[in-house]
């Protein structure tokens, strides 16, 4: 395990994999695998503190017991986030729902898997399922909350698949689309005013939470941190929430994703079950992102590039890149960017509102 702390912090230094994410993930790793530390030792109610370790509080207050580290991530996302591409053509909001599908694909074969003879619980099923969201906050806080015991494992594939998101996708993208659909230009979007950008949060935020309360941590924390962006009033809260306060929890949440790899958890066979069920998770999200683009072009007259589908997997903001530098690839006159980031965000709403769907039915 310490090879692999050591292999995650190569690929985040050498290959720039996701170094905010990887770089603390390989230091947890190392941390956790090294013998007589204690670092990883869970608060207990006889010794209470005096025996805990300090990565083993974080996991229980940060992660476990409270569950407060990836809300506060999405306060941070949210204020660096533009809902303009959302706002200016919301049939974008399609295909951050249809990408959701791979979430579904990863359950239901969770709970299939059970004639390889590995049988995992509806609650462990809902957070491998999760993954095919990749969205490594909501990853975590559904896991922690449903099946804390595979919060490490499921936590470090969902974000080594946004890592890898540059390898995976490419491929199905030029699998699943022409030439002429890639090189398909698409016109500028509109100016969204500052009124429509106000208005979009609060209704996402009472429509949303109302329907699945249980998404609320989550979506009320993506929204407020949104509105702080956008009221232009709250400039230190904004660049607060957006920089240290969201720098600082990365910090704590993934060096404590890190220390749960330990080598017990991670040698055996639910493991590479849980590998390889998040890459079909993850490839089935891109897939169906790729096919409703497609479907939604029979009925439209202003045609969308089908790229933009595969954005709709909420790995912000990589996955709107990836769309982009194929289109380009394809044709360099077409600009799919602006575009891409409508599915992207719709798919980070959709994959919060899932998990609240989820822990509201298990």
């Amino acid at each position: 395990m310490i090879a692999v702390g050591l292999a995650f912090i190569y690929l985040a230094i050498r290959q720039k994999w996701e170094p905010y994410e990887l770089l603390p993930i390989g230091l947890g790793i190392i941390a956790a695998n090294l013998p007589l530390t204690g670092l990883v030792a869970l608060p207990s109610s006889n010794a209470g503190f005096q025996e805990a370790g300090i990565f083993g509080v974080l996991f229980h207050y940060g992660l476990s017991f409270w569950n407060i580290l990836p809300p506060i991530i999405f306060l941070g996302i949210g204020a660096l986030t533009d809902f303009g591409p959302v706002i200016a053509n919301p049939k974008l909001l399609l295909l951050g729902a249809a990408a959701q599908i791979g979430i579904f694909v990863a359950f239901w074969g969770a709970l299939a898997s059970e004639q390889i003879g590995m049988a995992f619980t509806i609650d462990q099923a809902a957070a491998i399922g999760i993954i095919g969201g990749a969205d490594g906050p909501t990853t975590i806080f559904l896991s922690a909350k449903l099946a804390p015991e595979l919060l490490g494992i499921t936590a470090v594939i969902a974000y080594s698949y946004m890592a890898a998101i540059a390898f995976i996708q490419p491929p199905l993208m030029k699998l699943f689309t022409t030439k002429s659909e890639r090189q398909l230009e698409m016109p500028s979007i509109r100016e969204v005013s500052s009124f429509e950008k106000l208005v979009f949060p609060n209704v996402a935020l009472i429509l949303i939470i109302l329907v699945v309360p249980k998404s609320a941590p989550l979506i009320s924390m993506f929204m407020i941190g949104n509105l702080f962006r956008e009221s232009n009033v709250v400039p230190r809260l904004t660049s607060a929430a957006s920089n240290e306060i969201l720098n600082i929890s990365t910090i704590f949440l993934m060096l404590t994703v890190g220390t749960q790899l330990t080598a017990d958890r991670v040698f055996d066979l639910q493991t590479i079950v849980i590998l390889c069920l998040g890459l079909v998770a993850f490839s089935f999200g891109t897939i169906a992102g790729l096919l409703f683009a497609k479907l939604m072009n029979v009925f439209l007259k202003n045609k969308i590039n089908p790229l933009i589908g595969s954005a709709g997997v909420s790995a912000v903001p990589m996955a709107a890149r990836i769309s982009h530098h194929i289109g380009q690839e394809a044709n360099p006159k077409t600009f799919l960017l602006p575009h891409a980031m409508g599915p992207n965000v719709a798919g980070v709403i959709g994959s919060a509102v899932i998990a609240g769907v989820f822990i509201s039915l298990v």
